[in-house]
């Protein structure tokens, strides 16, 4: 059994959920109200399976592994065999927040990401990317500075989930139950943990009363470091493309509305990803990603945060134009859509 923690108890109970139920122990490292909640009631994810006409709620009070919460001042890197980074990329500078990611640093525990904009570190892991333009695009670069690259891996968010506004916030939704994609580390010792927990995660039939289900969103451990790169494609012709110059639409309709557009730009961030050692392997073809975006009938999390009047955000969409700039590519589209996030961010740093 491995003992594994997350920063992060938002998105990070998805993943936490999923531990608990192949029998592992998870800790959310979170906000001090929303540990006491995890705490005496527990962490609930809903999700679409298979099979089943309603959403399968997933009680972590009924699963073989325990999940708790703690706060960051209660959490110690040293207890845990895996460390998961799974809050947006501008919290890690927050008070308490910042010391146990050093911590976490200094520690030597493996540590996986599960943030759209890969940690500093781990980018020092590909050949021919010149890290310090790119410091620009972190919030704060120098809380990566006590990492060794070795130590640290990314997993791609695929799965999309949403704390229902009605619910508490110990809830989570499931909206796309794609899977968790993770790079290995670069030690077969460290990878092994994580290949154990994609066997463990595998086998899990969860009953909920009804019956034993296959419960979606799995973990894939792969060689290539550049498979949760595929991300980028989706977040720019997608995510960051929700932001309008008044308003902001679904991803959907980003997606949708000009889909030759869209395919251009998902084409173009692929390019870019093969330009410093990406393979074809190693991406999501254009028409599956397009087919999952007719789901996501919401604006995306970076959009809602503007909209609700956010200083800073993840800057995925600064970070793959600043490494294409590296390569002499440039995409007009792209360069929209950075000049409009940074006018809602202006914006939005001008009215506090």
């Amino acid at each position: 059994m491995y003992n594994v923690m997350i920063m992060g108890a938002s998105y990070g109970a998805l993943l936490g959920i999923k531990l608990c139920a192949a029998g592992h122990s998870a800790t959310l490292v979170c906000l001090p109200d929303e540990a006491e909640l995890i705490n005496r009631e527990g962490q609930r994810v809903r999700m679409p399976v298979k099979g089943r006409d309603d959403l399968v709620e997933v009680d972590s009070r009924r699963l073989p592994g325990r999940l708790s919460g703690a706060t960051t001042g209660e959490a110690d890197p040293a207890d845990f065999d895996l460390v998961a980074l799974a809050m947006q990329e501008p919290q890690y500078g927050a008070p308490g927040v910042r010391e146990l990611l050093d911590a976490v640093a200094r520690s030597g525990v493996p540590c996986m990401s599960i943030m759209n904009m890969p940690p500093l570190p781990y980018l020092a892991r590909i050949p021919g990317v010149d890290l310090e333009p790119l410091r620009a695009c972190y919030t704060d670069p120098s809380v990566w500075d006590s990492f060794d690259p070795a130590n640290i891996t990314l997993c791609s968010p695929d799965a999309q989930a949403f704390r229902p506004p009605e619910e508490k916030s110990n809830v989570l939704q499931v909206s796309l139950p794609t899977n968790f994609r993770s790079a290995r580390f670069e030690s077969d010792e460290r990878t092994a943990i994580l290949r154990d927990l994609e066997a463990d995660i595998e086998a899990v039939r969860y009953d909920d009363g009804s019956g034993a289900v296959e419960l979606p969103v799995k973990l894939r451990v792969h060689d290539s470091v550049f498979v949760p790169l595929a991300k980028w494609s989706m977040l720019l012709a997608g995510n960051y493309r929700c932001v309008q110059e008044e308003d902001m639409r679904a991803i959907r309709d980003a997606v949708h509305l000009n889909l030759d557009l869209s395919r251009s730009v998902y084409d173009w961030v692929n390019s870019v990803c093969r330009s410093i050692g990406a393979s074809e392997a190693d991406q999501v073809p254009f028409e599956k990603y397009a087919n999952a975006a007719k789901g996501l009938t919401r604006p995306s999390s970076a959009a809602r945060a503007l909209l609700a009047g956010a200083p800073r955000i993840e800057r995925a969409d600064h970070l793959v134009q600043s490494i294409a700039a590296q390569k002499g590519m440039r995409s007009e589209s792209v360069d929209e859509s950075v000049r409009l996030v940074d006018g809602w961010l202006s914006a939005n740093r001008g009215s506090r």
